[in-house]
């Protein structure tokens, strides 16, 4: 045992003498105060912090590598919370804007949650989470903050489906509300609505804003349905080609009203009676 530590410290005998040598010279210069050792101790102290400065941006790379998972896991949750408030924020004011349109009108409404849609060739449709339980019955008109999306179709005990605008099936008796021009809104298949039966000479322009007139029964008078965007006049055609863009944007529908209006049940009678039966 003793012949293989006498191995050991002859064969590493340089570097113990470095070792012991630098203690001592480190030893010497803690304890001597001469003006050449506090000159060379004051370099050392000197060098040491440059090195410290220079060298300090490099980061511990196990340190860092933990610190950016656990930065990650919080951006993620962050990012989750920032959609999920913004989703809140825009549903608010979404529905602070049906509300405003249900403080300021005198129909009676039904708000309802878009919750399944079929946008089958010419005939778009919607489902939403309001029946008869809530008042909710065939024919009544679906409206948004922007203006009329439909009628509805069908109703089960707590569900509707609604015929939107974006449906062949669907015609709406409307009038122009600067001119009082009256005509049909109708859906083709186009980018946008077609108010049809509007003779050549009468008094419609690009900007005019189109709404439900009285003359229908199923609509009540006076809801938005869209802006005339273009008019065209063909000279071998009786009646104008009006362009009318709708006010609600039926890809992003998602909250609506059911305004619970019910046609006058005598004026339905009068109508239906043959003319001469009218006549006193």
């Amino acid at each position: 045992m003793i012949r293989r530590l006498y191995d050991i410290l002859l064969f590493f005998r340089e570097y113990l003498l470095l070792a012991f040598c630098l203690l001592a010279s480190l030893v010497l210069l803690a304890v001597n105060d001469t003006p050449q050792t506090k000159a060379l101790r004051t370099l050392a102290v000197g060098g040491v912090a440059w090195m410290q400065e220079v060298f300090g941006f490099v980061p511990d790379y196990f340190g860092l590598r933990e610190e950016n998972r656990v930065l990650r896991a919080m951006n993620l949750s962050l990012t989750e919370e920032v959609s999920r408030l913004r989703e809140a924020k825009l549903e608010n004011i979404r529905l602070r804007r049906l509300l405003g349109l249900r403080e300021e009108s005198p129909f009676t409404y039904t708000a309802a949650r878009v919750v399944g849609r079929s946008d089958e060739q010419l005939r778009s449709t919607v489902t939403i989470d309001a029946g008869t339980e809530q008042g909710v019955r065939e024919g009544m008109p679906l409206v948004t903050d922007a203006g009329l999306a439909g009628r509805i179709a069908a109703v089960s005990t707590r569900y509707a489906v609604g015929q939107l605008l974006w449906n062949t099936n669907v015609r709406v008796s409307a009038k122009v509300q600067r001119s009082r021009v009256y005509g049909i809104i109708a859906w083709s298949g186009g980018g946008t609505l077609q108010l049809r039966n509007v003779a050549k000479t009468q008094d419609v322009r690009p900007g005019d804003v189109v709404q439900t007139s009285e003359y229908s029964t199923m609509y009540p008078s006076g809801v938005r349905v869209g802006v005339v965007r273009n008019v065209r006049s063909a000279p071998a055609d009786l009646f104008l080609a009006i362009d009318v863009a709708p006010g609600v944007d039926f890809d992003r529908l998602e909250e609506v009203f059911v305004i619970r209006h019910a046609p006058d049940s005598a004026r339905l009678a009068l109508e239906a009676r043959p003319l001469q039966e009218r006549t006193p």
